[in-house]
Parts: C-alpha cells; structure tokens; sequence
C-alpha cells in the first residue's frame, strides 16, 4: 500500500464528507421545475434515502467486525474509513427522510422497490435505474439488496481471524460496494432533489475509488474478488 494510494482515498472521503455536510440543509429545498418541494413517501427519492441507510449499515457493521478479527494496519485502516464515511451519509439519509417528514421503514414496499419506477411515463422499467442484476437479486438469508452479505456470511467473518477475516472482508465488501454503486447510480439517473443526487454521485466516485484498492489488498494476500 503506497502514501499515494491512501493520500487518494483519503482525499475522497474527505471530500465527501465536506459536501455531505453542505447539503444536508438543503435537501428539502426545490431543484428546478421538476423536482418535488417534498417528495413523496413512495418517491425514488424515499426510496434511495431508505434502502441506501440499511445497505450502509451492514457496511459499518462489517468494518467494526474485521477491526476486532486483525491486527492488519491497511484492512483496519480501510475498515475505518468505510465505517466513518457510510455512518455519516447514513445519519445524512435518515436526517433527509426525519427532515421530509416521511417514515424510515415503509413496510408496503419491498427493498429496491423504487429503482423500478419510471423517470416518464415513455419509459419501461429497463430503462430506469434497474439493470439486469438488480433485477434478479432476491432477498434470502437476510440479503435485502444487491451486493449485500447474508447471515450465514456475517457469521463466517465473525469467527474469522488474521488473514482468513481480511480476504473474507475485502471480498464481502466489494461486492457490497458493487451493489452499492449501482443504486447510487439508479439516484444519481433518476433523483430529482439535487443534493440527494450529488450524495449519490460522490458515493459512486467513493467507493469506485476503494474497489481498486480492495482488489490491490486482495491481491496482496493472494486473493481475488469473488465471481458474480
């Protein structure tokens, strides 16, 4: 791992994290003639802010895990990052929805519900914000939404150490983050409210940037993603 590498990463957080904070007042407020002054409880906008603060608390659940299972400085330094950045646009999220006085859980409406709505009426769900593997993604054993561990696999990197929990981690985790990027792509397309948009573009550039370094610490350790 090079100065340079962390110097970049660390850069982004930072970034994002700054903008973060500039936008949350302002999330409420109009974003041109086509964006809601408040969305609705069943907007993509709800939506996103929903499901993207449950995606993201299984991110921070998964770093406070590989913290305590390695004594690896890269990993853990990797693990705090993820766990202090997604906290934070978490708390950002759920401000949104607390803000737009709209519910935190919408129990009528299935995970990624909201990627399969039309920006138009000219428009079919393929060409919203759902690709193909979103599309086939079913929840089972506690995996809401693409990219998303399972139960059984929180459990493994749980009883895991050293190395083992690293790669286990760092593979989790990219998949985790591969899911995350393309429903922060889906809000980044079809998000009216434009601070919500930006987040989403700034997730996407975040974690776009920590998937090459994943795959160089996975490598490393003589490892590699896992298929999809």
């Amino acid at each position: 791992m090079t100065r340079t590498q962390w110097a970049a990463i660390t850069a982004v957080v930072l970034a994002l994290l700054f903008a973060g904070t500039a936008t949350v007042v302002g999330a409420g407020r109009d974003d041109g003639p086509a964006a809601p002054r408040t969305p609705a409880a069943d907007s993509v906008e709800a939506g996103f802010a929903r499901d993207m603060a449950v995606h993201h608390q299984q991110a921070v659940e998964m770093s406070f895990i590989v913290r305590d299972s390695t004594d690896d400085e890269d990993v853990r330094r990797l693990a705090y990052d993820i766990a202090n950045t997604q906290a934070n646009q978490r708390g950002m999220l759920l401000g949104w929805l607390d803000m737009w006085g709209l519910p935190k859980v919408q129990a009528d409406q299935e995970p990624m519900a909201w990627m399969r709505m039309p920006m138009d009426m000219d428009m079919g769900p393929d060409d919203a914000g759902m690709d193909h593997g979103q599309a086939g993604h079913r929840p089972h054993d506690g995996s809401l939404m693409p990219g998303m561990a399972t139960k059984t696999e929180l459990e493994q990197l749980r009883r895991a150490r050293g190395k083992q929990a690293e790669i286990l981690y760092l593979q989790l985790m990219t998949d985790h983050h591969k899911g995350g990027v393309s429903m922060a792509q889906g809000c980044a397309r079809m998000c009216a409210v434009g601070t919500e948009r930006k987040l989403a573009e700034g997730m996407v550039a975040a974690q776009q940037s920590e998937l090459g370094l994943m795959a160089d610490l996975l490598k490393e350790r003589g490892a590699k993603p896992r298929e999809s």
